[in-house]
Parts: structure tokens; sequence; C-alpha cells
């Protein structure tokens, strides 16, 4: 059968076909309708696909745990805040690319709303493309404040860019810790230079393999495609850059936390984006943490 599926024709047929010889001599004259009755009786839809993801990191909990144990961290200290066991400010940033953002251009111009005709915005079907680009971005999970380039590509070039767009952010004592995953990008030699550039200043935390929707700045990422990035038209590249820039620009006008909600590190958690909330930034510092607060924090996790 050419089918990747059965449909219930094609199952009651092959059923027909083959039961006398696999035993089942009453349903050698089975029809669509018993076929179906039998499906749908022990709840099997044959037609259709659930699609999964198979666990292929052996270390799977461990890196999950590492992640929401820095996580658990962030919502116990504030921002730079340092005692006797932590004499270093460590400041928190998660790290990703989100590619293929399309450069789409229109072939008419939009047609406003017009009142008792027309509701909406009228856009023409057709479009041209003008390539894609690259957002990579950071944000620091105590402030919100997101860090991004607009790149033509990700390589490690293009990641340590904005690596040392995050350095330049924050004072020259502090740790800055990374939460990250283990794209080719961010381990090369390229970037291992860098980083051995500017010693004891970035501690990696790789999520997972498959295991990215532990990073919360996807959260930052599925802001973008619901505010500035749904539904642009741009003319160019250049002026794709440039509207990505300014989106964030805006966002970080009113910048918001993403804060992970549950933390159970004994267990295998299988999370959703419903754990975490968005918190309001307030400008108020809260008062820094003290020795009663150790904090379990390790070089390049993962």
């Amino acid at each position: 059968m050419a089918a990747e599926l059965w449909s219930i024709s094609a199952l009651a047929k092959f059923v027909c076909e083959h039961a006398k010889a696999a035993g089942f001599d009453r349903l050698a004259k089975a029809g669509k309708s018993t076929v179906w009755r039998i499906l749908d009786g022990n709840d099997i839809k044959p037609h259709k696909i659930r699609y999964y993801l198979e666990k292929r990191d052996p270390d799977f909990d461990r890196k999950m745990q590492e992640v929401l144990m820095v996580y658990r961290d962030v919502s116990l200290y504030t921002a730079g805040a340092v005692h006797d066991a932590r004499p270093n400010p460590i400041y928190t940033v998660s790290v990703d690319e989100k590619p293929g953002v399309q450069a789409i251009a229109l072939t008419a111009p939009d047609l406003p709303p017009v009142p008792g005709k027309e509701s909406t915005i009228a856009r023409d079907y057709e479009y041209v493309r003008h390539g894609t680009v690259s957002i990579m971005a950071g944000i620091d999970l105590h402030s919100g404040h997101i860090f991004a380039n607009a790149e033509d590509r990700h390589r490690s070039v293009e990641f340590f860019g904005l690596l040392k767009k995050i350095d330049e952010h924050y004072a020259p004592d502090a740790i800055i810790r990374v939460v990250l995953d283990n794209h080719s990008a961010h381990i090369s030699r390229e970037t291992m230079v860098y980083l051995a550039s500017r010693p004891d200043r970035f501690e990696y935390v790789h999520t997972p393999q498959h295991g990215s929707w532990l990073n919360l700045i996807e959260c930052a990422f599925a802001k973008m495609a619901r505010t500035f990035l749904r539904h642009i038209r741009v003319k160019s590249k250049d002026e794709l850059k440039t509207r990505i820039l300014k989106g964030i620009a805006e966002i970080n006008e009113s910048p918001a936390v993403f804060q992970w909600n549950k933390f159970d590190l004994g267990v295998t958690l299988w999370i959703s984006f419903a754990l975490f909330t968005v918190l309001p930034v307030t400008h108020n510092s809260p008062p820094t943490a003290g020795p009663e607060n150790p904090v379990t924090s390790a070089r390049h996790h993962g």
C-alpha cells in the first residue's frame, strides 16, 4: 500500500483478503462498518498520528535538574546578590537562536478598513521572499532585559558576538551564568577561544538534548512571534533586521520577567510552558540575599 496510514476502506479490504489465512473466517466478509466498530470499541485510530519525542539524552534528568536548580536560585536571590560564600555577583541569562525569520514583501499595497464595507485590513495573497534572518537573543532572568542581534547566519562568530554584548552590559567582576543548549556554535573551538579570553566570566548551564523547552528565552521568542513579528511585511532583509531590533527595544521599555513556577528536583518532570508566569518588572531594589541562603552553582554544567 502506497499510503502511509490506513483508511477504513483500505483496512476493511485488507481484513477480507487475509482473514481466512490468519484464522479469522468470520471476518472474511467484514465491511467498513464492522471494522470501524471494532476499532472504535478499542479506541484505535490507525488513520491518525500523534507525535512524540524519543528521549535520547541519557543524562536528561540530571541536566534538567541542574537547569531547575538555576531557576530556583534566580527566584531566591536578587540580581547581583553577594555574601561571604558568594563574593562575586551572579547574573543569569537564557540564550538561544530563532532562525528562519522570513523577510516577506508585499506585491500590492495593503488596503485599510472601510466603515460599512470591510472591517479588516485587506492584503493581497501574493508575496515576495527576500530570504531569512536569525535572531540571536538572551534574556536576563532577573530583570527581563533582552539582548539581541539580527544576523544573516547563526555561526560561532555571530554567537560570541552576542556574548560580547552581554559581557559589556554587566560589571567586570560579575559572573554571567548562561542557560543554553548544545548547538554547535555554543561549544565550537572559536567560541571556546573567546570564552578562554574571558576567564571566570561565563558559566554554561546546558539544557538536555531535545530539552530546549526548558530554556526561558523561548518564552521571549514566543512573545516576539505574537507581537511585532506577527504578519510582518518588509521590503528587504535589512528592513527586517531594523524592525526586529526596534521591536525588542520596545519590549525592553516595559520588560517582563519569565519565572519558572514548579520545582521538583527529585523526580523526572515533564513540564510544559504552563508552569511559568510572567511578572511585571518593578524598579524597587529588594534586599540583598544573606548568608543564610547558600547558592548551588557549578562551572560548565552538562
